[in-house]
């Protein structure tokens, strides 16, 4: 299955909306921080998360974010930052 790297960034603004963002999108993610997250996807998955998404924020005060990246290409990290990572298999729950 073909997958790519994807960066999804968020910024929202109520605290209900905002666990419900983080939690949904940690279903997804190989690794990242707080409000960026790291995510190998296949297109199907993309556009699950980005429906998924449009529900669940309020487009008028909140915002995300969708970088694709290269996944061959190397990442520079700092502190306790780790290089994205496709694993041979995903959980997705």
């Amino acid at each position: 299955m073909n997958r790519t790297l994807y960066l999804i960034a968020y910024d929202v603004c109520e605290g209900r909306r905002l666990g419900k963002v983080r939690h949904f999108l940690k279903g997804y993610s190989t690794g990242g921080q707080k409000s960026v997250y790291e995510c190998f996807l296949t297109d199907g998955e993309l556009n699950i998360i980005a429906n998924s998404l449009r529900k669940i924020i309020d487009e008028e005060e909140d915002r995300v974010h969708i970088f694709t990246m290269d996944g061959r290409s190397k990442t520079h990290t700092l502190g306790v930052g780790v290089q994205p990572h496709d694993p041979a298999y995903f959980y997705i729950g």
